[in-house]
């Protein structure tokens, strides 16, 4: 059973408003850490309020001087989000540095609502299908993006990462012939193609 602890006296905190200590349904006994940590923040309280008297303010009606809103530093402007244009290309520039072969950029914003772009690849072997997935993922993520999904291995030939407006498709060279996804996607217009 669980019971409440009684509500303390409202008491004054530097920006004017009430502060009170939130009564806590405790499951528990407090433990010796937990009456020393509440003990804590209620010195703290007291010594701001004390602080605040001492220099001949109210606690209760405790302003913000200019000079400490004018020291605090604004806060810093969120940097700009990738297009899924700007995003395909970093895709095609990692898969390149990891040594993927005939690297097609397809635009199927006209064919699709599921996604702007397409970026096909391959890789020679099981370890490189994974070293340019991996290749990818990590330079996207350095520009602050991140896979909603990723599906397939190394081992099962094939491996799509979702970047929601741009899909990758790295395939092993028999799977890329069978699957066929540039006979699929042919009305799809080729943005770039790196043999």
């Amino acid at each position: 059973m669980t019971e409440p602890t009684p509500k303390s006296d409202a008491l004054p905190s530097p920006d004017g408003l009430p502060r009170r200590l939130k009564p806590v349904a405790r499951t528990r006994k407090p433990t010796a850490a937990d009456l020393a940590a509440e003990a804590a923040m209620q010195a703290a309280a007291d010594a701001l309020v004390a602080e605040i008297e001492s220099e001949g303010g109210n606690p209760d009606l405790a302003e913000v001087s200019d000079a400490a809103v004018a020291a605090t530093e604004p806060e810093p402007e969120p940097e700009p989000r990738l297009s899924p244009l700007e995003i395909a290309r970093r895709i095609v520039d990692a898969a390149e540095d990891k040594k993927a072969a005939d690297i097609v950029l397809l635009d199927v914003t006209a064919l699709t609502s599921m996604a702007d772009y397409f970026v096909v690849c391959s890789g020679g072997s099981e370890r490189q299908l994974g070293a340019i997935a991996d290749g990818v993922t990590e330079k996207l993520r350095d520009e602050g993006v991140r896979p909603i999904g990723r599906e397939g291995g190394s081992g099962s030939h094939w491996t799509l990462l979702d970047y929601g407006s741009v899909i990758v498709h790295v395939f092993a060279p028999p799977e890329r012939d069978y699957y066929g996804l540039e006979r699929l996607w042919s009305k799809a217009k080729t943005i770039l193609r790196v043999q």
